[in-house]
């Protein structure tokens, strides 16, 4: 998705956008992605993750770069409470898992817990002159990269402007019932010498401004209302253009033309 994300928007790029999502629907290969086969195959014929990833990239055309938080196969696990039918604390094992499964979660952590940083992204990161995180699965996506030791650690360091995107709604199952400054009052918990410059929120989606402000300062962070909500998606969607907008002038470039 991060590599069909960052296609061109020509007819090259929409069309191979389209093609690596595609989901097998019968089959041996039901429900399987053509992305993840052909990035399979690549690293297999490479033997190597980033080398892999950067050839599925070129054939695609790609405006950027994806690379890996680590190179070591892991697992995210997180103990979740409330779970129906479950009474106490349970444990849940997976990504798809720990989304999905109903209940609160109080933590997440990934197996092995002390995975090495993949070098390319620790080197990106400080390099970068911002380093943004979110929008997401807030456990499973955006928090789940700093639970490596290496990439944690980079982030803090980094020079770059640190800017987090606020979702625009809570995700069923893995934040029911979160309300904005939920998300940063968990994010702060997990991780409390992580700052953040600003936090990126819609002012249409933030029912309590005041209250906001306050979880904000727990990060470091200003509160930037700006609007970039998808205003014909009912489903929590972002404006990729009006984000792209919100960044050029957090970063100081000024308004990024649109791409279409």
């Amino acid at each position: 998705m991060a590599l069909a994300a960052l296609c061109g928007d020509d007819l090259w790029g929409r069309t191979w956008s389209a093609v690596v999502q595609h989901r097998f629907a019968s089959g041996e290969l039901a429900g399987h992605a053509l992305g993840n086969l052909l990035i399979t195959a690549l690293w297999e014929q490479t033997g190597d993750l980033v080398e892999g990833l950067d050839w599925v990239g070129a054939l695609l055309g790609a405006q950027g770069r994806v690379l890996p938080v680590t190179a070591q196969g892991l697992e995210i696990v997180a103990e979740v409470r409330d779970v129906p039918d479950h009474p106490g604390l349970q444990v849940v094992h997976g990504q798809h898992n720990v989304a999905i499964t109903p209940g609160q979660v109080l933590g997440i952590g990934l197996v092995p817990d002390d995975p090495p940083a993949c070098p390319e992204a620790v080197e990106a990161i400080e390099q970068a002159g911002a380093v943004v995180m979110g929008p997401g699965s807030w456990y499973t996506s955006v928090m789940a990269s700093l639970l490596v030791p290496g990439i944690r650690t980079a982030v803090m360091a980094a020079d770059a402007q640190r800017i987090l995107v606020l979702n625009l709604v809570a995700q069923p199952g893995e934040t029911e019932g979160f309300s904005p400054q939920n998300h940063l009052h968990v994010m702060a918990a997990a991780f409390p010498d992580i700052r953040f410059d600003a936090v990126l929120a819609d002012p249409g989606h933030v029912p309590d401004r005041e209250a906001l402000q306050e979880a904000c300062a727990l990060l470091g962070a200003d509160l930037v209302l700006r609007p970039v909500a998808d205003g014909l998606a009912e489903d929590g969607h972002h404006d990729p253009l009006l984000l792209g907008r919100a960044f050029g002038e957090l970063i100081g470039h000024g308004s990024i033309p649109a791409w279409r």
